[in-house]
């Protein structure tokens, strides 16, 4: 028997642990073992985007029940069973793996360094979310980091590209770049390399009352201010990056910015609330139409641009210095057991969850 987390789809605040019983494995398939994954924000986010993402789709539930599915984590696994010549068993991998304690896979394209799952049900989807790394030929693999991995590395990774695309487009000539949700991770990771990289954009946190002493401690951030007080930002051309999904906030900065709203890009959906934001009534708003950003397409292009080895180290330089902006800033808490991920998620989705923590779960 296996235990899985199923989430119901259209209402995320019912999520249900549950036995399920292990097939036998298929010839060239392996199996993992889940051995750590963090809970974030981000696991929010592809629920309450899974059907039009397909978040949904990569790990299918073992149900005959319509409307349930299982989020998926990113984490670490042990090969406990193989039936690939490439793979053993007792080797470590780093990758997307579901909320629950088991997976199989089923590795092609084996190098060194990685696999892709090439299970039939997952190849419409990004070789980004089907490729795993094995840990022991990973350049990225540090033991003493796994745990930073998992809660910074994929949001990271996601606030890595969007300032690369803002870059790449001289950030729309603007002069300020507003983040909504501040506190969020990848908020932090965008934050920390635009830092780094477009020193001369001003960089606006936007959070809510409460999260503004954590989010003025990152140091990642010029200015932090809540979202009851959008109204009083200066008037300048500026780029949005919204991670939040609260329409009223991206309402409120499209009418207060109009026209010198250079850009508005919609990233995440931090909260439950999300869905209003992502309809087609979002175009009527003043200035520019929000614009969906999604990461994995862009990190295609990025690497058919650089190169897998030239655009890894691109990456690892602004990662440890993100790690190092964010050292001590969240309190990295291991819990054990299935039921532990469960309760995170659904405290995740109710919006009550102390940004100051980052969430291991052992399952």
């Amino acid at each position: 028997m296996a235990a899985q987390v199923h989430v119901r789809k259209n209402q995320l605040s019912e999520a249900t642990l549950v036995e399920v019983p292990s097939d036998e494995l298929a010839d060239g398939a392996v199996r993992l073992k889940v051995e750590s994954f963090s809970v974030t924000a981000n696991n929010v986010t592809y629920a309450v985007v899974g059907d039009g993402f397909g978040y949904w789709n990569f790990f299918p539930p073992k149900t005959e029940e319509e409307g349930l599915g299982i989020v998926p984590m990113w984490g670490h696994a042990l090969v406990t069973e193989s039936k690939c010549d490439d793979i053993a068993v007792g080797e470590r991998v780093y990758g997307y793996l579901p909320m629950g304690r088991q997976l199989d896979v089923v590795p092609g394209n084996v190098n060194a360094a990685s696999f892709i799952d090439t299970t039939d049900y997952r190849q419409p989807m990004s070789p980004v979310y089907n490729t795993y790394n094995r840990l022991a030929a990973d350049p990225e693999h540090d033991p003493a980091r796994e745990n930073e991995r998992m809660i910074y590395g994929p949001l990271f990774k996601t606030g890595f590209v969007i300032d690369y695309f803002m870059r790449s487009q001289d950030w729309f000539g603007a002069s300020q770049v507003i983040l909504t949700s501040a506190s969020s991770k990848t908020a932090m990771g965008l934050a920390s390399v635009a830092k780094q990289n477009s020193p001369d954009v001003k960089r606006i946190g936007l959070t809510s009352a409460g999260n503004v002493e954590f989010v003025e401690k990152t140091g990642l951030y010029d200015e932090v201010v809540t979202y009851e007080t959008v109204g009083t930002l200066p008037i300048s051309e500026t780029v949005t990056v919204d991670f939040a999904g609260n329409a009223d906030v991206l309402g409120k900065l499209h009418n207060h910015f109009d026209d010198m709203l250079k850009y508005s890009c919609l990233v995440g959906a931090t909260h439950i609330e999300a869905r209003s934001s992502l309809g087609d009534d979002a175009g009527e708003l003043p200035g520019p139409k929000p614009t969906l950003f999604f990461a994995p397409d862009h990190f295609v292009s990025f690497f058919k641009e650089h190169g897998p080895q030239e655009g890894g180290k691109m990456i690892a330089q602004n990662w440890h210095a993100f790690l190092d902006a964010v050292d001590g800033t969240v309190e990295i808490e291991t819990l054990k057991g299935l039921e532990a991920a469960r309760t995170t998620f659904l405290e995740m989705v109710s919006g009550t969850f102390d940004p100051s923590k980052g969430i291991v779960v052992e399952p």
